[in-house]
């Protein structure tokens, strides 16, 4: 059937980006400053870093509810910091989330302009629905990309307090665009999170598009397509308009 809206998740599907496996430079450097020398750069790279890995793990487990921004920091980061640099990242952790989350290397997978233009031109909605710590950060560099202007709904965990695969992610945006589930489409790049999510939703067709993520990812639930890229995901959705 053709499809009432599509949402498509940020990360792997819109754009994608190298595995970060260090804190960014810039980021480090911003705390630094921040701290007045009360931690070494080392130090603050290395908490970052080990932070990151641990809050990844966490991210796999099959949580309800995200962690603010606040709640990230605290619980990964600034444990073991001395008060004097606790206190000025506490205050600027906003920022700091979204610096974190800013990727200068992102890059919009092959095709997507074309696919988000071909629902467009048919009039089928767009919304993003993605887990980060800053959906400020991916509005921003979707905006800067040129294709901001194709959504109208954008939900993102760190302001929605949940995160997938929580149908509620989802629930939130048809509920925004104003459409039943089962008449949408949702595109992720991983079977335990994003086309988990769908079933749970129940929106009508769970479409895989892989990343380098994919395979590394726990097993999931099978999806209805699968899709190279955006040419790809223009040719589904061409099929069924």
């Amino acid at each position: 059937m053709r499809p009432a809206a599509i949402l498509l998740d940020f990360g792997g599907v819109l754009a994608d980006a190298p595995p970060r496996r260090t804190a960014p430079p810039g980021l480090v450097l911003r705390i630094f400053n921040l701290v007045n020398g009360s931690l070494t750069p080392g130090e603050i790279q290395r908490t970052l870093t080990e932070g990151a890995s641990a809050w990844a793990a966490w991210r796999d487990e099959d949580w309800p509810d995200e962690l603010s921004q606040a709640e990230v920091w605290e619980r990964f980061i600034l444990p073991g910091w001395p008060p004097a640099a606790q206190v000025p990242v506490r205050g600027a952790v906003r920022k700091l989330s979204y610096e974190w989350a800013w990727r200068d290397n992102w890059a919009l997978r092959p095709g997507i302009p074309s696919a988000l233009e071909a629902a467009a031109e048919a009039g089928v909605p767009l919304a993003v629905v993605s887990n980060t710590l800053s959906g400020a950060a991916h509005r921003d560099f979707l905006d800067r990309a040129g294709i901001g202007r194709f959504f109208a709904v954008q939900i993102y965990s760190d302001e929605a307090g949940v995160r997938k695969p929580n149908p509620q992610m989802i629930w939130n945006a048809t509920d925004e665009l104003g459409l039943p589930p089962e008449e949408c489409w949702f595109v992720g790049d991983t079977p335990r999170r994003d086309v988990v999510c769908a079933r749970r939703a129940g929106v009508a067709r769970a479409i895989l598009m892989p990343s380098p993520r994919t395979a590394e990812e726990p097993a999931g639930a099978p999806p209805d397509d699968t899709v190279e890229d955006g040419f790809g995901l223009r040719t589904l959705i061409e099929k069924y308009l």
